[in-house]
């Protein structure tokens, strides 16, 4: 038996190799740099491919910056209150171990593109909604729901962008365990 040499990519595959490739870069550049300070010809060099490639991708920067920080994630589920805290505390976890660069480029931009507050704030709605959802009927759930998702963006932040040395240096699991009463008190039905 002889070895047939693998076909050739073909041309639709070697479109969706270059976009991914240029996606790939856009979001660690937007990352690393934001919205205001990535250029389309930074992307483009990063990627290997011409501007006028990436322009025919995405159309416009900011059409590339939307599609970049494109992420979807899971909504929080479940009536136990003990089990919501676990699933916000691990998820809280997750985050302090890395983000992925598009919701990264997403933090570093929001304060700065109106298009990105935009984004950040579709996307923490979104969030809140499904923890208020999750949480027992109340009154204030939304903003209990709120409370908690805004607290850990600013963990976030401040554990990844700022490196404040205080979250920086200390386990997750500390950092858990320090926050489980301050989540568990506000996702739980107020007596």
């Amino acid at each position: 038996m002889t070895d047939l040499p693998e076909p050739a990519p073909t041309r639709a595959e070697r479109r969706l190799a270059t976009r991914a490739r240029i996606l790939d870069s856009a979001r660690a550049l937007f990352a690393e740099r934001g919205f205001e300070r990535t250029t389309v010809r930074a992307v483009a060099a990063a990627a290997r491919v011409d501007p006028a490639l990436v322009m025919q991708h995405f159309g416009t920067k900011r059409d590339l910056f939307a599609e970049a920080v494109r992420t979807a994630g899971p909504p929080p589920g479940g009536s136990d209150p003990e089990a919501l805290v676990d699933q916000l505390l691990t998820s809280l976890d997750i985050k302090l171990g890395g983000l992925p660069d598009g919701t990264l480029a997403t933090l570093r931009s929001m304060l700065t593109d109106p298009d990105a507050a935009d984004h950040a704030r579709r996307a923490m709605g979104g969030q809140i909604d499904s923890l208020a959802a999750a949480l027992p009927a109340a009154e204030d759930a939304e903003l209990r729901a709120a409370l908690v998702v805004t607290a850990m963006v600013g963990i976030t932040i401040g554990h990844q962008l700022l490196a404040l040395p205080a979250l920086r240096e200390a386990p997750a699991d500390r950092i858990a365990a320090v926050l489980r009463p301050a989540f568990k008190s506000l996702t739980q039905e107020a007596t």
